[in-house]
């Protein structure tokens, strides 16, 4: 990282507060998407797989079940949960994460932010922009992003500032719809068992015991994928400390804020159900200034 003017930090040294609108007024677009053909090709296989979930338990388990209200219960459950999760996904790839203008670093707009003498503004040398406090350089993205977590392919995205919450809600929605598909699997397996396989499906034996196995083994690789992930992230709101700046182990040189304050900077401010509605912009509430190390 290079800083602009070249000064080194001192003990003495403090923190200059730059209004929020001046890094993202630049930085604001009606769409957001990465062109990146290993992001894409991720992307894709996330929804093929949710609609063969989809198609297994609609066509192999519930439509065929002798028990209506069993169906309905669970299909209406089940397709809740993946429309939740699907939609979490386009808002978690298609939301800017918190990008840093590129090439705002010129001398005339350093000049025009009218540092004091000895002060000093971090410049990324690969977007050449300002860079906040606590922003990362993503490789993907090319971009300089605020609170960057990590970038991640199956969203086709960085998760930062601005997205984290619709990623939260992916792995959580999705890790729930895992389950309920192993539990429905191992229901049907047993009701299977018991009655003539060639009544409890449409398809023949052989195929209802493969598309269920594939189901199977699918629900449980992804059940414990984003179980971690979601717990992962969790922890990383919940202690305000980046994967990134864990990984890196970073100097911490922000304020300590208590867990429940994190989540909210995150989800929302007040707590309401809205905090699981992918459809819902967080409310911040009053944005905090951000600041350069000086």
């Amino acid at each position: 990282v290079h800083r602009y003017p070249t000064h080194h930090r001192s003990e003495s040294a403090q923190r200059i507060p730059i209004s929020k609108d001046v890094i993202t007024a630049s930085a604001a677009s009606a769409m957001w998407f990465i062109k990146d053909a290993c992001g894409i090709v991720c992307a894709i296989i996330t929804w093929l797989l949710v609609l063969y979930a989809e198609f297994v338990v609609l066509f192999v388990m519930l439509l065929p079940s002798k028990n209506l209200t069993y169906s309905i219960v669970n299909g209406t459950l089940f397709n809740t949960l993946a429309f939740l999760a699907l939609a979490s996904h386009l808002r978690a790839m298609c939301t800017d994460p918190g990008a840093v203008p590129k090439g705002n670093a010129t001398k005339e707009y350093i000049e025009s932010l009218q540092l004091k003498p000895g002060q000093v503004v971090y410049k990324c040398p690969k977007c050449c922009s300002i860079k906040p406090d606590r922003a990362h350089h993503c490789s993907v993205c090319k971009r300089c992003i605020r609170k960057m977590d990590h970038h991640c392919p199956w969203v086709n995205n960085c998760v930062g500032e601005n997205n984290q919450k619709y990623f939260v809600l992916f792995t959580m929605y999705i890790a729930l719809i895992s389950l309920h598909s192993l539990a429905m699997v191992v229901f049907h397996f047993l009701y299977c068992f018991e009655d003539d396989w060639t009544k409890c499906s449409s398809f023949s034996p052989p195929a209802t015991v493969i598309l269920l196995i594939l189901l199977c083994f699918e629900g449980l690789l992804f059940l414990i994928f984003t179980s971690v992930m979601f717990g992962t992230q969790v922890h990383s709101i919940c202690t305000d400390e980046t994967g990134i700046e864990q990984l890196k182990k970073e100097e911490r040189r922000w304020a300590k804020k208590t867990k429940w304050m994190n989540m909210r900077a995150v989800f929302g401010h007040p707590f309401s159900l809205l905090w699981f509605s992918p459809f819902s912009t967080p409310d911040h509430g009053k944005a905090e200034t951000y600041q350069y190390v000086v």
